[in-house]
C-alpha cells in the first residue's frame, strides 16, 4: 500500500525539487542551455502535482484526512504563494554567484537594488511583519474551522481558549478537536504559529533596537 511509504516517497519528491531547481540555475547561468533549464522548471511543477497526486492516493487508500496530507497541502500552498518570491531570491542569488564564478554580471540594476533593499533591517522587518499577520489571519481562520467540528458553540470554545490545560493532555477527548488526527494537526500548528510569530516579530524589534 501507498500509505505504509507516504512519507520516504514525499522526502523523495521535495530532494529532486529541490535539485531540479538548482539544475536550472546551473543549466541557464553556467551552461547557458535555456531549453534544458527550461525543462527543470518544468519537471519541478510536474513534481509538485505529483506530491498532490500522493495525497489523493493516499486519502483513496485510508477513506480519510491524515496529517500526512494536510502537511503535502501546506507544501503545495507554500509553493504557489510564499514559495515564488523564495524562488525569485534563489534566482538572484544563483545569478550573482555563478557571475562570479565566470567573471561576469547577470544582473540588472534591478536586481542590485532589490538586493540592496533586503539587507535593510526596517524592509526585512516589515516583510516578516505582513507574512506574520497573514499567516495569523489564516491560523485563526483554520482554528475556528477545526475548533467548530469538536465544539457545539462558541461560548464552548471560548473555555478552551480560557483554560488551555488540555494543550498538555495529549489526548482530543478533552480538547476542542474533533477526532486524534485534528488534533495533532492544531497541537502542531500552534507550536508552528507561535515560533513564526515570535520569529516575524523579532526584527522588528531588533530593527528598533538599532535605531
Amino acid at each position: 500500500m501507498t500509505v505504509n511509504y507516504q512519507w520516504g516517497i514525499f522526502i523523495a519528491i521535495e530532494i529532486f525539487s529541490i535539485v531540479s531547481l538548482l539544475l536550472f540555475g546551473f543549466f541557464r547561468y553556467l551552461l547557458n542551455k535555456q531549453h534544458v533549464s527550461t525543462n527543470m522548471i518544468i519537471s519541478f511543477i510536474a513534481l509538485l502535482l505529483l506530491e498532490g497526486l500522493l495525497a489523493i492516493i493516499v486519502y483513496t487508500e485510508t477513506k480519510e484526512i491524515s496529517t500526512f496530507q494536510v502537511g503535502v497541502l501546506i507544501f503545495i500552498l507554500y509553493a504557489c504563494t510564499f514559495g515564488v518570491y523564495d524562488f525569485l531570491r534563489l534566482d538572484c542569488w544563483m545569478r550573482k554567484k555563478i557571475g562570479e564564478w565566470r567573471r561576469t554580471s547577470f544582473l540588472t540594476e534591478k536586481d542590485y537594488m532589490i538586493l540592496k533593499r533586503q539587507k535593510n533591517p526596517k524592509h526585512v522587518a516589515k516583510k516578516y511583519r505582513i507574512s506574520s499577520i497573514i499567516h495569523t489571519v489564516i491560523f485563526i481562520v483554520g482554528k475556528w474551522k477545526l475548533w467548530s467540528y469538536g465544539t457545539n458553540s462558541m461560548s464552548e470554545m471560548l473555555s478552551y481558549m480560557k483554560d488551555w490545560s488540555w494543550f498538555t493532555e495529549e489526548t482530543y477527548e478533552v480538547s476542542p478537536y474533533v477526532n486524534e488526527t485534528a488534533y495533532n494537526i492544531g497541537v502542531l500548528w500552534i507550536i508552528v504559529f507561535a515560533v513564526d510569530f515570535i520569529y516575524s516579530w523579532s526584527y522588528t524589534v531588533l530593527s528598533k533596537k538599532k535605531d
